[in-house]
């Protein structure tokens, strides 16, 4: 008998018990949908981290100046000015890992163009800091080292600031003040999006530092010292981020003159080894959420089983008439298992609809950010198909060993 016969009579006989095979089907119906719909909401999650790491640029380690101590209270890193613009140049200049190391002054305030005004966090920055963060303007251009040497009145800056002070007209060469000093807008940053805590990066305005330190912060003290509240660096493309950031700090201990023993009179964070970490639990999430999904796989593979148990004791008679006129076992095993691959494929295709359909829902209802791959929706229909053979391999086993003589007894 031919694959082709063998085929035909198998899905003949899953047409007689139509309401029956359906119910079969459903278990490896919700199976393959859970499963795709898990690995998309892993997917999305992974991608999101992914977005984040980029956003905040690659290989970057975030230098702090230490946090001050008033009667036994320590206040937020950065509140005492440890660190400053030539800490950062001597990084870029000493240590052979760091591509370049970029300063920076923060201060907050409102930002007022005509009419409108926003209430924003401003920088004072270098040009490297554009290198750092890997960040290009949209709109315009950024700042230029002779606008750092005469603390030029210009900015840049996010498209938050941008859509909240002049909507959808062109803030180039407008005017914006910020404690009262006027800067003239030269650029409009790439959008940047929110980053894991859920702050808005695009929520910024940039300007040279020496304009911030002079005439925006206004502070005599930091003037003199060319004090910073924080540094990027970044490090080069397949350097041990590790050994760069040890040998940062001891190139700071060393120029700060702290002794042996001694704490740290700033703070470094490696941006990379939190993002990885991050991203490592997000795929541990994703890999556990798909497991899971998978056990409505195995419940529905039982079921198959089951009912193809049920099938051989229903049609013994048949089986046996079947034997007595030339069928081999080969031919009877062929049978049995192509009824119950057929099932799962059928409950496979359908649950692929179900689930694609299933992870847009709970994007549009959850908010979270789903993403489809074709791997997941083949591993799921393989996963169904393999689930066809190993549970439909027993029944059709056992019926391919029926004698004849006692298969046509059988009542």
């Amino acid at each position: 008998m031919n694959f082709l016969a063998t085929l035909r009579i198998a899905l003949n006989a899953l047409r007689v018990n139509k309401m029956r095979s359906a119910l079969t089907m459903l278990g490896i119906v919700i199976g393959v949908a859970a499963v795709i719909v898990m690995i998309a909401v892993g997917n999305g999650a992974q991608a999101k981290v992914e977005e984040q790491i980029r956003s905040l640029g690659s290989n970057i380690i975030i230098v702090f100046s230490a946090s001050a101590t008033y009667t036994g209270a320590r206040s937020s890193a950065g509140s005492l000015q440890t660190i400053t613009e030539d800490d950062a140049y001597a990084i870029a200049r000493e240590v052979d890992e760091v591509e370049t190391a970029a300063p920076a002054l923060r201060g907050s305030g409102q930002v007022v163009a005509g009419n409108a005004n926003w209430s924003t966090t401003f920088y004072g920055v270098t040009p490297e800091y554009f290198v750092a963060r890997e960040w290009n303007v949209a709109e315009g251009r950024t700042i230029e080292q002779a606008e750092v040497n005469s603390a030029a009145k210009v900015a840049i800056i996010g498209q938050t600031v941008a859509k909240g002070l002049f909507g959808d007209a062109s803030p180039i060469d407008q005017v914006i003040r910020i404690r009262k000093v006027p800067l003239t807008v030269i650029g409009v940053l790439e959008r940047k999006g929110q980053t894991m805590s859920g702050s808005d990066q695009d929520d910024i305005v940039l300007m040279p530092i020496s304009t911030a330190r002079k005439r925006v912060l206004g502070a005599t003290a930091l003037a003199k010292s060319r004090s910073v509240g924080s540094m990027t660096v970044k490090v080069r493309q397949g350097v041990d981020m590790g050994i760069a950031e040890e040998k940062m700090r001891e190139l700071l201990r060393q120029r700060h003159r702290l002794q042996p023993g001694q704490d740290d009179d700033f703070n470094v964070r490696n941006l990379s080894e939190i993002l990885q970490a991050r991203e490592a639990s997000s795929k541990v999430l994703a890999m556990l959420l798909a497991a899971v999904a998978s056990v409505s796989l195995l419940v529905g593979g039982i079921g198959i089983m089951n009912i193809m148990l049920v099938s051989v004791t229903e049609r013994t008679r048949e089986i046996g008439l079947r034997m007595a006129v030339g069928a081999r076992g080969k031919d009877i095993l062929t049978q049995f298992l192509v009824e119950a691959v057929t099932l799962s494929l059928i409950g496979g295709f359908v649950g692929i609809l179900l689930g694609a359909g299933g992870a847009e829902l709970v994007g549009e209802l959850a908010g979270w950010r789903t993403e489809l791959s074709m791997a997941s929706i083949v591993l799921a229909v393989g996963f169904a198909g393999a689930v066809g053979v190993f549970f439909g391999f027993y029944p059709a086993r056992k019926a391919s060993r029926l004698l004849p003589i006692e298969a046509l007894r059988y009542e």
